[in-house]
């Protein structure tokens, strides 16, 4: 399953990523997750950073293992096992339209019919993925929103529910100052620690680590500065990771504030079962 992390702070912070970190045996840990890793930031003029690599831990190490420093407000971290599109940079999370990053963890198809109704859209896209066609339909209806993030998420999202057959769709899209996020439907965990300065003991910089061979971050900042992280699975000891509702768009505004909309109140038209993909696909979402 690919692994998602994304955190936001309400000024910008320093944080240290290192993507399919496994200092046991790096080698073997990556073969669980063997398509690619990404990072996307924004700089000091909120201009975005975009550090992405599509080959496997195993097959590079040292890209793997290379520390990432990098000072913004907002982070977006994915490690992908691909499920559509081959192992190539144009396929690799995060992808970047607009100014805003987008990464995906799951399975959509009928891509020939989002193609359809992406209509001219299609040139927003330059890989083989769902996630990056899902991608541009959101950027298409935020554009005809006027730049309104939650009236394009909720377009995009209600058009890939009724229409498309989907077995996960849970996603996280980073500009410089906000994080949104949406877990849909239960398939998958999607987990939101709203994080004290300090953290809930005070006083402690993050050092947050997912599963054995995938993200790993760690920021002295964050000891005085509160956050909000967002990831696939709980990362550290800390009580108050929660799982998001299916369904409910996250916002993380820029002073670090918390909404919740519910957006699909209801599960996919054509929900697909894991009986449903393909060997490729099934063993890409760990079944």
């Amino acid at each position: 399953m690919c692994r998602l992390f994304g955190l936001a702070a309400p000024s910008p912070v320093q944080a240290t990523f290192w993507l399919l970190e496994a200092p046991d045996n790096l080698s073997v840990q990556s073969r669980g997750e063997p398509d690619g890793t990404g990072l996307g930031t924004f700089d000091v003029a909120g201009q975005p950073v975009l550090e992405k690599e599509p080959i496997a831990a195993y097959a590079d190490t040292e890209f793997a293992v290379q520390a990432r420093e990098a000072c913004s407000r907002t982070f977006l971290a994915h490690v992908r096992y691909a499920s559509t599109g081959d192992l190539q940079l144009r396929n690799t999370h995060p992808f970047l339209l607009d100014g805003r990053f987008f990464a995906h963890n799951g399975v959509v198809q009928g891509l020939p019919a989002l193609e359809a109704h992406l209509g001219e859209d299609r040139a927003l896209v330059e890989g083989d993925t769902d996630s990056e066609r899902v991608f541009a339909l959101i950027t298409r209806e935020i554009r005809a929103a006027g730049g309104d993030v939650l009236t394009g998420l909720t377009a995009a999202l209600t058009w890939v529910a009724d229409n498309l057959p989907i077995f996960a769709l849970n996603l996280i899209l980073t500009t410089d100052r906000e994080l949104w996020a949406l877990r849909y439907p239960e398939t998958h965990p999607l987990y939101v620690l709203a994080r004290p300065a300090g953290g809930s003991g005070g006083g402690r910089h993050l050092d947050a680590a997912s599963h054995p061979g995938r993200i790993r971050v760690r920021s002295g900042d964050l000891a005085s500065v509160p956050s909000v992280v967002v990831a696939t699975e709980r990362m550290d000891a800390e009580p108050n990771w929660s799982l998001l509702p299916p369904g409910e768009v996250l916002r993380v505004a820029a002073d670090g504030s918390m909404t919740r909309h519910g957006v699909l109140d209801r599960p996919p038209a054509h929900r697909l079962q894991a009986a449903d993909l393909d060997a490729h696909a099934a063993a890409s979402q760990g079944h």
